[in-house]
């Protein structure tokens, strides 16, 4: 274990927050404790392991690639968020990959049974699974949409609004920081970082976007939404 991991590093775990404080140190000390390099992977596709795995520090990338190579990125889980439970559920290989993104991202390895344990003896808990598994089929559902309706400068409209949806939002105004990398939403929306760096020029130019040196703010969500919904209801 990590000389800085112990039973409170699981308080900003979402996951747990139905546990009283007695209840997360003993999961604490069920779990394996690593840190991970940047880019470093935590779980591997196809793998046989089952642990689910809470994200204590840092961020992780859940992705997968083609059989040609290239990535495919399907969602960032920030710290106190938690990734692993349909293996440690249904048993069988992983559906994806899962690599650290930040450096000395920490991780709380918890295995199946004491997660089963937890998830059956604790509703809230269970409900909180069931959410974030609704959530991945609810942006699974919506991807496949948009890669068989819209083209790429449409994907990369549709993918901002959802990084600005999750951001910082002060009215009509979001700011998405750590700024993206082109590299990342290309992968998300299956297209080339070119046509990222082009789509985001073009919103700049039009007053919608502004690149500052750590963020990169939209200044009219609703103009953003719109201009989404329109495609899509023209699809």
């Amino acid at each position: 274990m990590p000389a800085d991991a112990g039973p409170s590093r699981l308080d900003g775990i979402t996951l747990l927050s139905p546990l009283s404080a007695e209840e997360r140190a003993a999961v604490a000390r069920l779990c394996r404790w690593r840190r991970f390099h940047a880019n470093e992977q935590i779980i591997d596709h196809q793998g046989d392991t089952r642990d689910v795995a809470l994200v204590v520090d840092g961020r992780v990338r859940v992705l997968s690639h083609s059989p040609a190579g290239r990535e495919i990125s399907f969602d960032d889980i920030e710290a106190g968020g938690f990734l692993g439970e349909m293996a440690a559920i249904d048993g069988l290989p992983r559906s994806a990959s899962a690599v650290a993104v930040e450096e000395g991202t920490l991780i709380a390895f918890l295995a199946p049974r004491p997660f089963q344990d937890l998830v059956s003896g604790h509703p809230d808990l269970a409900m909180a699974v069931m959410r974030r598994l609704c959530r991945v089929v609810r942006i699974a559902t919506d991807r496949v949409m948009e890669l068989s309706t819209l083209g790429a400068n449409n994907r990369v409209h549709a993918e901002l609004l959802r990084l600005a949806k999750r951001a910082q939002v002060d009215g009509r105004t979001a700011v998405i920081a750590p700024i993206p990398v082109h590299a990342d939403i290309a992968s998300r929306v299956s297209t080339a970082r070119e046509t990222v760096a082009r789509v985001l020029n073009d919103l700049a130019r039009d007053g919608l976007v502004e690149r500052r040196a750590d963020a990169l703010v939209v200044h009219d969500l609703h103009r953003l939404e719109a201009l989404v919904e329109d495609v899509r209801s023209g699809a």
